[in-house]
């Protein structure tokens, strides 16, 4: 395999090897120096017994990740206030024609899933994100993480069920929930009370991250009371002279909040049965890095 064909099977590759990476870590700039790392090693590896480029790039890569991983836990320990991951872009485009498959990777990178899986073991988030958001078999998962598949198919059914007992059970048309966005934002920007208080399910939530280095609750709201009256107190003020900008992030519609050229926050809702059950804000200024916001 030449050089330049080595780079050719990488970057083929590299959308599944983000994607793997990113739901392993939540973190847009961990997962793509994990990619970085696995690239490193696949162009000065012995290539020539390689057969399936692909489960062998998604190997290192997700050995990388967990190494990472072990990392990252240690350093969330201190981290200050609520904790999100970073907001990614999950616009499929082409690459995914399968509408089932394309909800499956949606679902398994929805903030409700990735802060499930921030509880898990790293070992059954590996086997998880293998397993349930990519489809690989039980046998070339248990090759990756060297353990015999009996305890592979373990791991699963422990992150299976831990994962089924607390993400939200719902299926929402994307359409559904951009308008439901859109009529949220609208009352908070307009300070209108009781229309959020109707848009509300009578047990919301309000997740905010800001690492301690921008203004948000440095613990979990709950109820719809709450909620709506932080959002009642801060949302006006806080959108005067801002740009509001839909995108896709993390396999659904999300508002941006742009100041002075730059991203100040993101939000996003998790709606079950037409009412917003979770509100996610997003405002640690190193997450919002690699939202690219042209003119």
């Amino acid at each position: 395999m030449t050089t330049d064909t080595a780079t050719e099977v990488f970057e083929e590759h590299r959308p599944v090897l983000t994607g793997v990476a990113y739901r392993m870590l939540g973190r847009v700039a961990d997962a793509e120096d994990v990619v970085q790392e696995a690239w490193l090693r696949w162009s000065a590896a012995d290539r020539t017994d390689v057969r399936e480029p692909r489960a062998y790039l998604v190997r290192v890569t997700t050995r990388l990740a967990l190494d990472r991983l072990r990392q990252i836990r240690s350093r969330n320990e201190a981290y200050v206030g609520p904790w999100l991951p970073e907001p990614y872009v999950t616009d499929f485009g082409d690459t995914v024609p399968d509408s089932a498959e394309r909800a499956v990777l949606a679902d398994s990178v929805s903030l409700a899933v990735l802060v499930v899986l921030e509880s898990l073991s790293p070992l059954e988030r590996a086997v998880f994100v293998l397993r349930e958001a990519f489809g690989f078999p039980y046998a070339d998962i248990a090759a990756t993480l060297e353990r015999s598949e009996a305890a592979v198919r373990q791991l699963a059914g422990r992150a299976r069920k831990h994962v089924d007992e607390r993400r939200p059970r719902y299926a929402v048309d994307p359409a559904e929930r951009r308008d439901l966005t859109e009529r949220f934002l609208a009352a908070a920007a307009e300070g209108d009370l009781a229309g959020l208080m109707s848009l509300l399910a009578p047990d919301a939530r309000l997740v905010g991250d800001s690492g301690g280095l921008a203004k948000a609750p440095v613990r979990v709201l709950e109820s719809a009371d709450k909620v709506a009256r932080f959002l009642h107190g801060v949302a006006g003020p806080g959108l005067v002279g801002a740009e509001i900008r839909f995108m896709e992030l993390n396999g659904g519609p999300a508002v941006v909040v742009v100041t002075g050229g730059k991203v100040d926050s993101v939000l996003q809702l998790d709606v079950v049965d037409g009412r917003v059950q979770c509100v996610y804000i997003v405002r640690n200024p190193n997450k919002l890095l690699s939202l690219e916001v042209g003119p």
